[in-house]
């Protein structure tokens, strides 16, 4: 995208609501702002840093939303209404899911799955695999010809250790951290282990599984809170080929894009 291209094209404030947190941030073509991020049950300063955030957005302008969770959405539309005088479009109502698929019923898959899957295939041009760390783990395919094909579910580190304590008697709460053992020596250090090894053993066989499919590997992106603690040294690993934080933003903004293209 030349930077003529680029200027022509509408400010987005693109919106994130996950299960744990709303993600903001100003995308313009190529160009990011860095992302905020505000807590479910803590969102009393969204207003306020949307309105901050929409006067550096030069018009034409939208607020574009990914939601998985309905009463974040809400209180995304509220504080929109109230700061920024603007109704949200919400992918999948207002505009349109942003990638074929080849799925029975692509109206009930997580719309953040599709969003980050489409920023990863409008960079790469080539069949990939978008692993999302983040409250749940997705581990998902898009295929040579752009088509997200399908993927994997699985429990996030963070409900994987909650979890433990929770159905435990015994099980700590555990702190998270890259493990520098092979071996864990005491119960903190075995469960972290179990978590993390876990989450890479997982990605190595789904990419396998999806590889077999494809007839070729495809090129692993990461994405999501916990990806670097998955993959803390990208280059020395032979998981993945790059950690994006804000790919499921930068899939927000190609959704809307791709309605401008007559």
């Amino acid at each position: 995208m030349t930077d003529e291209t680029q200027e022509d094209l509408p400010g987005v404030l693109a919106c994130d609501v996950g299960n744990s947190a709303i993600h903001v941030a100003y995308v313009r073509g190529e160009t990011v702002t860095e992302t905020l991020h505000f807590r479910m049950g803590e969102l009393a300063a969204l207003g306020k840093s949307l309105g901050e955030l929409w006067e550096q957005i030069p018009a034409p302008r939208k607020v574009v939303a990914a939601s998985v969770n309905s009463t974040g959405l809400k209180a995304l539309e509220a504080a929109a209404m109230e700061s920024l005088h603007q109704s949200v479009l919400v992918i999948g109502r207002e505009v349109p899911l942003p990638i074929d698929t080849d799925l029975p019923n692509p109206e009930k898959i997580g719309v953040d799955r599709l969003c980050a899957a489409v920023a990863a295939f409008d960079r790469l041009g080539v069949s990939c695999v978008v692993a999302d760390f983040g409250t749940a783990i997705t581990i998902d395919c898009v295929n040579a010809e752009g088509v997200f094909v399908g993927g994997a579910i699985l429990p996030g580190l963070g409900m994987g250790a909650a979890s433990l304590h929770a159905a435990t008697a015994q099980l700590p709460q555990v702190e998270l951290r890259p493990p520098d053992w092979v071996y864990g020596k005491n119960t903190e250090q075995a469960i972290i282990g179990g978590l993390v090894f876990g989450a890479r053993g997982a990605l190595k066989e789904l990419v396998e599984n999806y590889a077999t499919d494809l007839g070729h590997w495809p090129i692993v992106i990461l994405t999501g809170s916990d990806a670097r603690l998955v993959c803390p040294e990208v280059s020395e690993s032979q998981l993945a080929q790059a950690i994006v934080p804000d790919l499921v933003i930068r899939g927000i903004a190609a959704a809307y894009y791709r309605t401008l293209v007559k």
